[in-house]
């Protein structure tokens, strides 16, 4: 899957795409980079995996009912035998821990939030109100009713199966509330959420990844008419003016007065002549209109994890080492 999204990543590192904040638009930014976004999460859930299993791969075979046994057996020998690290240093222990149970489908509802989080972002791109993207016919399906539409399944249902992941954790962590040591027949309810959380995890992780691979492509002339007809560079505009002096506080007042001046007469910033400009301070110049340029703003934001196009590549470059590609 991070695969999947690196291969789109590096043919869309000068794609832009707007960047949000509270659903509200705030910056452009190198769509590669929006997709590295997804990677990083993934990344963390391939560790947490890594992590729980470290921590799990523990033989309780010797622990017999709770305390142990008389009989001379080797439990280092059996443990090995079976691919497990180590042992259970106490017998009690051994046979009503489950928090490797609550530790796996922990890191799994964890991913699966990440996967929702993805496929939220989609169904709002294959939108017409957003129509950043569309669906092809492999991931999508049409209305039993109404002919023109084309609906996001693959992403709505792992949307969907995210809930049931969770509840398998909720319903885990009410199984060992409160239980005595040391086994208890409550314990026979931790087998549906482990083995149903694995294949749903599993499905899901498939799911997103052909529809990464096969489901998705991008609309780009919408993307560079969305990122040319908004307000998304003021920020650019007030660092403009930092960059000739003028202190931050006072570029922000001065830049959320030509905001609202452009919108009283439904203008965009590349629309006001250089002597509007002055009339809100004498520091701007013609230089002006190429910083507010889209793919300028967004090859200025150039430390280091920013979107800017030569840190984006850097970032490409390193995950290619990294996913062995």
């Amino acid at each position: 899957m991070q695969k999947s999204f690196l291969t789109l990543a590096k043919s869309n590192i000068y794609t832009l795409i707007p960047g949000y904040t509270h659903m509200q638009r705030a910056q452009p930014l190198s769509l590669a980079h929006h997709l590295l976004a997804y990677i990083e999460m993934l990344q963390r859930d391939r560790e947490r995996f890594k992590e729980v299993r470290s921590r799990v791969n523990t033989s309780p075979l010797g622990a017999a009912a709770l305390a142990g046994t008389k009989i001379k057996i080797d439990r280092h020998y059996t443990a090995a035998e079976l691919g497990f690290e180590k042992i259970y240093k106490n017998s009690i222990d051994a046979v009503s821990d489950r928090d490797f149970c609550i530790e796996f489908v922990s890191a799994s509802a964890l991913l699966m939030s990440h996967l929702s989080k993805i496929s939220e972002e989609i169904i709002l791109w294959v939108t017409d109100e957003f129509s950043f993207a569309k669906l092809t016919d492999k991931c999508a399906t049409g209305s039993s009713l109404m002919p023109q539409k084309k609906n996001p399944d693959v992403p709505e249902l792992i949307r969907g199966k995210t809930g049931r992941v969770y509840g398998h954790l909720q319903a885990l962590l009410t199984m060992v509330k409160g239980l005595p040591l040391s086994y208890n027949k409550d314990f026979q309810e931790d087998k549906e959420p482990i083995f149903d959380t694995a294949e749903t995890i599993s499905s899901c992780i498939k799911a997103m990844t052909i529809l990464i691979n096969e489901g998705i492509e991008f609309n780009i002339k919408n993307l560079s008419d969305s990122v040319e007809n908004d307000f998304s560079n003021a920020t650019d505009l007030a660092d403009y003016l930092v960059g000739k002096d003028v202190p931050f506080r006072t570029a922000y007042q001065v830049v959320g007065e030509i905001v609202k001046y452009c919108l009283e007469r439904k203008m965009l910033f590349k629309n006001l002549e250089i002597d509007e400009f002055k009339k809100f301070h004498p520091k701007f110049d013609e230089d002006v209109f190429v910083d507010l340029k889209p793919l300028n703003v967004v090859k200025s934001r150039n430390s280091e994890g920013g979107t800017g196009f030569a840190q984006v590549e850097k970032e490409v470059n390193n995950w290619q080492k990294k996913l062995l590609l």
